[in-house]
């Protein structure tokens, strides 16, 4: 009766407000989780899956979801239009061969109708991967690398045929040389056909009686080979180089696949990238920080003057425009370097230096009042300003 059945949208665990590929989506899961050929012998896996099968046939049409939001259960209840209960559901109609085709294609190597490109068709070959390291400064700018790699080619004895020189290879009797072969079963939808490749030609519509000896019938031969890599100027850490058709022989007269190139940087002692942008730290003297003057800045075009200002706090960031990573868009357009400066403290001074200091604090006017003995007066301290804790820092 409609009283015991569960809702729709519960069955499937989705909201009423769920799109069409939602739904399918959500169904895909049941159904490959409860589908009785996935569960033999299990009767109520086998009752989850018609469950499940009922509320995607309904939800997954629009006129029926429309009737179902409407009415519930009581729109398919009797009547010549009604579903009447699960059983009133054809299985084997076109409509719901177009619900279920797509899907149980995809589950179960092909259903219906649905049929995969065949295996002997011409096949692009696999591509090769492989991977190199190269400096910061090389993936900055660009460089050139070389690979030795063992690639195939197609056997010169037998033309790539694999069949020994004077014979040819001969149609699959198993599959006539199709590359597939094609297993019916019967399943809850009626008539289910899977189409596999050929386990006696292994998909080529070829077999081979006499092997080649110089390939032993796999139709290449292998050798090394060296491969120039061009290494892009901006390149990052992880990205990979694409070379066109440097990769495994087709299948079937099929294209060759690529190589790519994985590309890793060394860490570099000085510089940090992020993006196009190269950050790093220079140290600088007090003296350079109060009374500013020019100081060398290392970049990866080389060391640049830059001037620092009088009165430069330690933890200023400056930019130097254009001296970062040019762009694998636009070789032409370079990012920034970002220069942290960072006042130095020595960490011995002679007498004759923390008597300067002292002096200097004297004159600055920085300095704490001290009584004969060193100790600070009573009352209260001045505050301490930016020399007052240099000076205490150069104490310790």
């Amino acid at each position: 009766m409609a009283e015991s059945k569960r809702d729709y949208y519960e069955v499937l665990g989705v909201g009423k407000d769920a799109d069409a590929a939602a739904i399918k989506k959500a169904y895909r899961v049941l159904a490959k989780k409860y589908h009785p050929d996935m569960n033999p012998g299990d009767k109520e896996a086998e009752k989850k899956f018609k469950e499940a099968s009922e509320a995607y046939a309904v939800l997954s049409d629009p006129d029926k979801r429309r009737q179902y939001d409407q009415f519930g259960h009581s729109a398919f209840e009797g009547g010549a239009g009604g579903a009447g209960g699960f059983g009133g559901f054809d299985f084997n109609s076109a409509d719901f061969s177009d619900i279920f085709g797509d899907i149980f294609g995809d589950l179960f190597g092909g259903g219906g109708a649905r049929r995969g490109r065949a295996s002997n068709s011409p096949m692009k070959g696999a591509n090769i991967r492989k991977s190199i390291r190269i400096t910061f400064e090389e993936a900055v700018f660009g460089c050139q690398k070389e690979l030795d790699l063992i690639l195939k080619d197609s056997c010169t004895a037998c033309g790539g045929t694999g069949a020994k020189p004077g014979t040819s290879p001969e149609t699959c009797p198993k599959c006539g040389g199709k590359g597939q072969v094609v297993y019916t079963s019967q399943s809850f939808f009626g008539t289910v056909q899977n189409v596999q490749t050929c386990p006696n030609c292994g998909g080529s519509g070829k077999v081979i009686k006499e092997k080649c000896s110089a390939c032993a019938g796999t139709g290449y031969t292998s050798s090394k080979k060296k491969i120039q890599v061009s290494i892009p100027a901006g390149i990052d850490n992880g990205q990979s180089v694409r070379i066109r058709e440097k990769g495994e022989p087709g299948a079937n007269g099929g294209p060759r696949g690529d190589l790519l190139v994985e590309v890793n940087v060394s860490r570099h002692p000085i510089f940090q990238r992020q993006d196009v942008h190269i950050f790093s730290t220079v140290p600088i003297s007090f003296a350079q920080a109060a009374l500013g003057g020019d100081i060398r800045v290392p970049t990866v075009d080389g060391e640049v003057i830059y001037t620092v200002k009088p009165g430069t706090k330690t933890d200023t960031k400056v930019r130097l425009k254009g001296k970062g990573v040019p762009s694998l868009r636009n070789p032409q357009v370079r990012g920034d370097h970002y220069v942290t400066l960072v006042i130095q403290t020595p960490e011995k001074l002679s007498a004759e230096a923390k008597e300067a200091l002292r002096q200097f604090d004297m004159l600055t006017g920085n300095t704490l009042n001290q009584n004969k003995e060193g100790e600070e007066p009573k009352g209260k301290a001045k505050k301490k300003g930016f020399m007052d804790k240099v000076k205490e820092a150069f104490d310790e």
